[in-house]
């Protein structure tokens, strides 16, 4: 039996005298595999997110990847050593630096040599080349997208977490950018956990969609399966 990249087993979180956000959340990705949750607005996707990648620390629960403890009951390894690259809802770039300087940003522990060419190999990547000493303010949405992307991918992680990545782009740019994103992931053999709201983004790119609900993972099956049922049943959100 192959053993999956990522194990996510019983998590609990609440906010501080808060209602419990994740109430018992298990799920799977296995290696190269692009996972996409999706689920009513308030049910956790967004902290299972978080969780994974040590943004916040569930009460109860274990975080696994590669065989190695990232969250149980003895330790919490901390969001920087976990080799977990994420882009969330906000893209959190640095207004204050470069495309290239974004991208380079967490490769400082690298031989000058490395770096540089890591941020060249990543720039070229996702066709930023030429806007490489631009600012964020200087890129249209879809640019500042790739950049975050790029940032993540540089510091080649076995795993990408994602937060409605495509949710603030127009038509064509998303289209692009989606379709961008899956050629870097599927190039690097990565691994993703993509959230969306969107059925055309989860059936683009999934390769098996989570359905959560009420803070847990109640359904993961293929996407093809999914598609079935949503065109007999289509409703808004997902």
């Amino acid at each position: 039996m192959i053993k999956p990249l990522l194990s996510v087993h019983d998590l609990h979180f609440a906010h501080v005298r808060g209602q419990e956000v994740l109430a018992g959340t298990s799920v799977e990705v296995q290696e190269a595999e692009v996972l996409v949750v999706v689920g009513p607005s308030g049910c956790g996707k967004s902290t299972l997110l978080r969780c994974i990648a040590g943004l916040e620390k569930p009460s109860r629960g274990s975080v696994t990847m590669a065989g190695n403890a990232l969250t149980d009951a003895r330790s919490f390894i901390p969001p920087e050593a976990r080799g977990i690259g994420f882009v969330f809802q906000g893209l959190a770039l640095f207004p204050h630096l470069t495309v290239k300087g974004n991208i380079a940003f967490g490769l400082n522990g690298l031989p000058a040599s490395e770096r540089t060419q890591r941020v060249r190999d990543e720039l070229r990547s996702v066709g930023l080349v030429d806007l490489a000493d631009r600012y964020p303010h200087e890129l249209s949405g879809g640019q500042q997208q790739r950049v975050a992307i790029a940032r993540s991918l540089v510091r080649r992680p076995k795993l990408m977490l994602m937060d409605e990545p495509f949710s603030d782009l127009d038509p064509k740019t998303r289209s692009e950018v989606r379709t961008e994103v899956m050629r870097i992931l599927r190039a690097n053999k990565t691994a993703a956990i993509i959230v969306t709201h969107d059925r055309e983004d989860a059936f683009h790119v999934a390769d098996r969609i989570a359905e959560m609900d009420h803070g847990r993972i109640v359904r993961v099956a293929p996407a093809s399966e999914f598609r079935s049922e949503w065109t007999q049943h289509p409703f808004q959100e997902v």
